[in-house]
């Protein structure tokens, strides 16, 4: 484990302001948007006979499947709305309670799920309506990763390499994606194309991966002004990120982990020669990164047994052998910080991010195979708040567990197989 940080001449990246692609549906939800502004806390959006006030927050849950996008009742798990999307789509949520994104052909397509809570003086308001599937599309070329942290968003345009970012309160009040409602994102456009991820911190530093189709490896930190303040090129392959506690990032490479933190790269190697941690999953409790692990390069498809914690405070990293094979839709972690992992033995591990120690195993769907291709429906794994949310695809059902018991509190047969899942908090 050795320091890789190094300063070099500030460069200029380029951000820039561009307007979103907006069009409005022929259908919106007529919702009057005097969503409150910073000190201007004792007004809230107005319900209207598509949408109404309710007396608590009212999650729901997204699922993609071949065709389109069905939104569900958390509790319930009653479908709410069923929309037609032509093609393999991905899902992604914006961060902001209300709004989630579906990656077309075309860019970024906003979905509003049509539950929000406005903040109305010493007290909020909690509203529900239909789900609208807008024509809204931030365009970009091959939309690839979207992340979400402390309330900044950035997406990443795998084919032009253009990185938009937006910060998730201001689609507060959005109602369709209609208008001039819908924000502007700053543009950031890297050097070359590639697979690649960004994110942006609280203090508006961006981390952005370079590279290009056949190569990339490097990670640099760009200020607000666009300066560098740092750089790293020790990470092959790097995929994916994820973000811990002290606002720590890892990104995963092919012989280790990179990690951002104070404004410098620290790389923490893997045991094996390849040691790949693609797949990652952080949250705010912990400072421990959940992640795959995976020792063959050759492998069309490898199905590992053991996952990676990596400690962002002390550089150190952990492997745990779980005794079952998982897959890339398996990471997720709990309330309290636990890492968990769903088998295919059909359980759900949790593991305390510490010691590694295997705290439960919770038996929620049949045991099932990772399909080689990786658009293919598997179980998945998805959490909002103290549930956890299993598909079942060979059964078209999806699971609703409690977390602190490992009860399965509901079940449902939907009416298509569930690929992809996220949630909004209501």
């Amino acid at each position: 484990m050795a320091p890789t940080s190094r300063i070099h001449n500030p460069r200029r990246l380029r951000r820039s302001a561009t307007a979103a692609v907006a069009a409005s549906l022929s259908a919106v939800l007529a919702l009057s948007a005097c969503s409150s502004g910073e000190g201007d806390g004792d007004r809230a959006e107005e319900p209207t006979a598509e949408a109404q006030a309710v007396d608590a927050p009212q999650p729901r849950i997204l699922t993609t499947y071949d065709g389109g996008v069905l939104t569900l009742d958390a509790t319930t798990l009653e479908v709410i709305s069923d929309e037609k999307v032509d093609g393999f789509n991905r899902l992604n949520p914006l961060g902001d309670g209300r709004h989630a994104l579906l990656s077309t052909g075309d860019g970024f397509r906003l979905v509003d799920a049509g539950v929000w809570t406005e903040p109305h003086g010493d007290h909020t308001h909690s509203y529900a309506g239909e789900p609208v599937l807008t024509d809204t599309v931030f365009g970009t070329d091959t939309p690839g990763h979207v992340v979400s942290h402390d309330g900044n968003v950035a997406l990443f345009g795998d084919g032009d390499g253009k990185i938009q970012l937006f910060k998730a309160e201001d689609f507060r009040g959005i109602s369709g994606g209609d208008g001039d409602d819908v924000p502007e994102p700053t543009v950031v456009m890297v050097d070359d194309p590639h697979h690649g991820v960004a994110v942006e911190l609280s203090d508006g530093t961006l981390l952005h991966t370079e590279g290009t189709e056949e190569h990339r490896d490097t990670v640099v930190a760009v200020s607000t002004d666009g300066q560098e303040i740092a750089s790293s090129n020790d990470c092959e392959g790097v995929h994916g990120e994820a973000t811990a506690a002290g606002e720590a990032v890892s990104f995963g490479c092919e012989d280790g982990v990179l990690v951002y933190k104070d404004g410098g790269f620290t790389k923490i190697d893997a045991e094996d020669r390849y040691g790949r941690s693609g797949n990652q999953a952080g949250t705010d409790t912990s400072p421990v990164v959940l992640g795959d692990y995976k020792v063959d390069e050759d492998a069309e498809l490898e199905r590992p047994t053991r996952i990676k914690l990596t400690n962002t405070e002390d550089n150190t990293a952990r492997l745990v052998d779980l005794g079952t094979s998982y897959s890339f839709r398996s990471l997720a972690r709990g309330p309290e910080g636990e890492a968990l992992v769903l088998g295919t033995d059909g359980k759900l591990h949790v593991i305390d991010p510490e010691t590694g120690e295997e705290t439960a195993a919770w038996q929620v769907v049949n045991e099932w195979e990772e399909p080689v291709e990786w658009q293919e429906a598997r179980p998945t794994l998805f959490v909002q708040g103290d549930r956890a949310y299993v598909s079942e695809p060979s059964t078209k059902e999806l699971h609703v567990v409690d977390l602190s018991t490992g009860e399965i509190l509901t079940s449902a047969e939907l009416p298509e197989t569930p690929n992809e899942l996220t949630g909004v908090t209501g």
